[in-house]
């Protein structure tokens, strides 16, 4: 979790990650802005879905998403893709 998005994980019996969007009107006014963060998002999580397979990953906007830069939000996912990724490795050796 960081000032822009939230991102959400479970595990789930699936080869595959699954991706669920919360980008809301309440956080981002516009439809533009709103677009925009979601296409960044399913295009970052296109990128890394190797890395997260057997994953539902939900991703929540949050107060600061609209003013962040493209590069900002990119890097940010990327921070949480790793995150989410090595705590989930985690928890296969815990099984």
């Amino acid at each position: 979790m960081d000032q822009r998005l939230t991102v959400l994980a479970r595990q789930n019996q699936l080869g595959y990650a699954r991706l669920g969007l919360a980008i809301s009107k309440r956080t981002i006014k516009t439809a533009v802005g709103r677009n925009r963060v979601k296409r960044l998002v399913r295009e970052s999580f296109r990128q890394h879905q190797q890395s997260l397979a057997g994953l539902d990953i939900v991703v929540l906007s949050r107060n600061a998403a609209p003013y962040a830069s493209n590069s900002e939000l990119v890097l940010a996912l990327q921070t949480h893709w790793q995150r989410t990724a090595k705590q989930q490795a985690k928890r296969l050796e815990k099984q």
